[in-house]
């Protein structure tokens, strides 16, 4: 697979875990932020998927310092995400899979 081809598809993923659909007084919402008003499982549960996202970068050849402050953003997310009602708020604010793609997008585009 090739890098844009790699670029498009965690763009594609971050997408759908953070901005997937567009509610009334909300804005932009994605299946992170919705599956994880459950309980403690949905954020875990939807680790899994972001982690493809950090994968890409890696593939994309970003530094080891880089991939592990990505991997940060995706652990504060899931932690406090877990806690009830704070959790659920910072999960449809912190767009932690579009931060990560922005990241791979200016390695790629510094390279």
């Amino acid at each position: 697979m090739g890098e844009p081809a790699r670029l498009t598809r965690a763009r594609r993923v971050a997408d759908l875990l953070d901005a997937a659909f567009t509610l009334p007084l909300i804005g932009r919402v994605g299946f992170d932020g919705l599956i994880g008003l459950l309980p403690v499982l949905g954020d875990w549960a939807m680790a899994i998927p972001s982690l493809y996202v950090v994968y890409q970068g890696y593939r994309l050849g970003l530094p080891k310092r880089t991939v592990a402050w990505m991997l940060l953003l995706l652990g504060v997310e899931t932690v406090v995400g877990s806690v009830p009602v704070v959790g659920d708020a910072l999960d449809i604010a912190w767009n932690a899979n579009q931060r990560n793609v922005a990241r791979i997008e200016r390695h790629v585009g510094a390279a």
